[in-house]
């Protein structure tokens, strides 16, 4: 369900991209500097199976016409590992892949883009979160921290005379860190890796 919503989101965005125009230039000072999006992921808050009430936030600032930052405000839940990707893996969501409860993450994360031809770019996602464990009771039985950090490449399109833009990518999200899990989520965690691919597609509007 998840992925064939995102596809058609896709294909029904990527009407846009005959209009498509260079990134902004290095010495256009006339662009504006400031944006907040957030990600097609929200569509997952509407799936049957693990829906993570999810929900983000992204405020940018572009340094240049080249460089931008941003700061991202995070949270989800899960039931299922995240090495296991809901996208191309048939594992995620049976019941012999599930935590013994869940795992709800709060993160405020930086974000760099470095745009190398019109709208194409490279960017790198860092992300410190917390964690708090519940059990199938819903009870909490333990705390911990992550950080999760993604790395794509991607296409600016600007809409609507640069009011809005939408960001399609594909990527690459992962733990370099996790502290200690309780017993039970560790052991269904380690069975996975910890990076897996992740397309995505980020939207906003600027000002």
């Amino acid at each position: 369900m998840q992925k064939s919503k995102l596809m058609l989101v896709v294909a029904l965005l990527s009407a846009f991209s005959l209009n498509l125009q260079a990134q902004y230039a290095k010495t256009d000072s006339t662009y504006k500097k400031h944006f907040v999006g957030s990600t097609l992921f929200l569509l997952g808050n509407f799936s049957k199976v693990n829906p993570p009430g999810f929900a983000q936030l992204n405020m940018g600032y572009r340094i240049t016409g080249k460089d931008v930052v941003s700061l991202e405000l995070i949270t989800w839940k899960h039931s299922w590992p995240l090495g296991i990707n809901p996208f191309y893996n048939d594992k995620y969501g049976i019941p012999e892949t599930k935590f013994p409860g869940n795992i709800r993450e709060y993160g405020i994360g930086v974000a760099y883009q470095r745009y190398l031809w019109k709208g194409l770019y490279l960017a790198a996602h860092a992300m410190p979160m917390r964690q708090i464990f519940r059990n199938e009771d819903g009870d909490k039985v333990g705390k911990g921290f992550i950080i999760f950090n993604t790395y794509r490449v991607g296409y600016h399109i600007k809409l609507f005379k640069d009011r809005f833009f939408i960001e399609p990518s594909l990527g690459v999200a992962g733990r370099p860190y996790q502290s200690n899990m309780p017993e039970g989520f560790k052991e269904q965690d380690d069975k996975w890796p910890k990076w897996t691919p992740e397309p995505g597609l980020h939207f906003g509007f600027n000002f």
